[in-house]
């Protein structure tokens, strides 16, 4: 799978064919290789082997070996990693944005110089030239309209041999194998008067001893230490006790917040933890099932000391303490009522980052992640119930650029991401259909109360009070477009078209899935 690219289309430059993995191999034949012996025969090439899709595409100056994450995805064809070459170059130098940035070829945004998009005699780089004292102070290239037909060709080459095919699922002894330690600490039962998987834990240490004291989370996150610092005062008071025997409860979360990112998922989270009964994890994305527990924090800073299944636990203790209240309480043991409180969590790589395990598991399905998270989670949690949230996978690029290269100087473009249906189908082959909800964060935005009566449905909430409801479904929305962000324009025309004619065979198996046209954009 290691090819030269420009021995498959030639659109990158020569100094990244002379690096490239083939071309410094004993395989590599410099008469053979079209780029090398400066042929241009070879415009595009597919595989007859099934690819991953891109991981995490990053513009890096560096870390050359962050090539290795390209191909941990799945269900699609060489071609696709092409194209997303092709298009992370093409959104790094059309999104219109106002004022100059280094490293990157900005235009003036039409929002703020009137007809500048719209007028034809514009749309090329010798105008540009001759306007260049007009558009101050930017530096300014105009997007590839021009090469436009010839990247259609392209994408219709790609989309035409997309397929969608059901993965095979792991036995559960295979999973116990690959995670005995996670088996071994969450039981195969829990509590019957909980809605939460909540079980009793054996707590051997003595009021003197702090219980965090290896707690990843409150060691390497500075922000959340006063939450640890408040659990450790209150622990000893919320432990059970029983024939000298000390005990603490344990719960995993009800439901899911599992994607994606930059769909709205910040504002339902907020909105759902203003609801009486339900609660979050101390932390608001522990990334624990996609990241932690590889000991994994940022790939590009490489692997730290895995986060064990007991420090992800410990981040539903707040929960578990005002859960084991309940429990304890004369109502509960005379009448045996369930809690009604649940646990929720909000972590929006859940639901696509695979990253991680080709470092760990090994690669005995050609290319193909023999477990993922879904797998893991279903093991110990069957019944949960996953929402997920999305929006128009081009508008969700956009934002999650502008969000990258504004918050964190990085420049990343995770197009993989807007393949919804990819994931959503993977997630099936585990759950069923009625404990996936699938919202729109369109919808969400122009009808915030319907959407969130949808959600306390969901997850079997109770009626609220006109007062409750008003809070939750009135208060401003959250994680919006930042200030400094909000005077820069749309992404060209030409690369909206190149994305949507991208997205667009996914948005149809997606709207296919779920029975609703709603699902294709058209609109947006």
């Amino acid at each position: 799978m290691r090819h030269c690219i420009n021995c498959c289309i030639h659109l990158l430059p020569n100094d990244l064919h002379r690096q490239c993995f083939r071309c410094r191999g004993p395989d590599h034949n410099n008469q053979k290789c079209p780029v090398c012996r400066g042929e241009n025969k070879i415009p595009l090439y597919t595989n007859s082997k099934q690819m991953k899709w891109l991981a995490v595409l990053e513009v890096r100056t560096d870390h050359c070996e962050s090539w290795n994450g390209f191909f941990c995805l799945r269900k699609g064809k060489l071609c696709s990693l092409m194209f997303g070459l092709i298009i992370m170059t093409l959104v790094m130098v059309s999104y219109i944005l106002t004022g100059a940035k280094h490293g990157l070829l900005l235009i003036p945004s039409p929002f703020h110089y009137g007809a500048f998009a719209s007028n034809p005699s514009l749309m090329d780089n010798e105008s540009l030239s001759d306007m260049k004292d007009y558009y101050q102070p930017s530096k300014m290239n105009i997007s590839y309209v021009r090469d436009y037909p010839s990247i259609k060709l392209i994408i219709d080459t790609i989309t035409s041999k997309i397929e969608f095919i059901t993965r095979q699922r792991p036995d559960l002894e295979e999973l116990r194998k690959q995670e005995p330690h996670m088996f071994s600490v969450i039981p195969n039962k829990f509590l019957p008067n909980s809605k939460n998987p909540c079980w009793y834990e054996e707590y051997r240490g003595n009021a003197t001893e702090d219980p965090y004291a290896t707690n990843s989370y409150a060691l390497y996150s500075k922000r959340f230490r006063i939450i640890f610092d408040y659990l450790r005062k209150v622990f000893w008071n919320h432990l059970y006790h029983y024939k000298d025997k000390h005990y603490r409860l344990r719960c995993l979360p009800h439901f899911y917040i599992i994607g994606q990112p930059k769909c709205g998922t910040t504002d339902l989270y907020d909105r759902l933890r203003l609801h009486p009964d339900v609660r979050f994890s101390a932390i608001k994305e522990p990334h624990w099932w996609t990241r932690k527990r590889f000991g994994i924090i940022r790939l590009r800073d490489g692997f730290h000391d895995r986060y064990p299944v007991e420090d992800y636990l410990d981040l539903f203790d707040l929960a578990a303490h005002q859960i084991q209240s309940v429990l304890q309480s004369d109502a509960v043991k005379e009448h045996g009522k369930r809690n009604n409180i649940i646990i929720g969590e909000a972590s929006a790589s859940t639901m696509w980052d695979n990253n991680a395990w080709i470092f760990f598991y090994d690669n005995s399905t050609e290319g193909e992640p023999p477990f993922l998270i879904q797998d893991f989670i279903h093991a110990f949690q069957p019944n949960a119930k996953l929402i997920i949230m999305l929006r128009d996978p081009v508008e969700r690029l956009y934002s999650d650029y502008l969000y990258f290269a504004s918050a964190n100087n990085a420049m990343p473009v995770r197009l993989q991401v807007g393949l919804y249906v990819v994931y959503l189908l993977d997630w099936l082959t585990v759950f069923n259909k009625d404990q996936i909800l699938v919202l729109r964060l369109e919808d969400h935005a122009s009808n915030m109360r319907y959407t969130m009566h949808m959600v306390f449905q969901f997850l079997d909430l109770g009626p609220l009070s006109e007062k409750q409801e008003a809070l939750i479904t009135k208060s401003p929305a959250s994680n919006t477009r930042r200030p400094e962000d909000r005077s820069l324009g749309p992404m060209l025309p030409t690369t909206k078209a190149i994305l949507r004619d991208f997205y667009r065979p996914f948005n149809t198996k997606l709207a296919q899935v779920l029975f609703d046209d709603a699902f294709l954009w058209k609109r947006t």
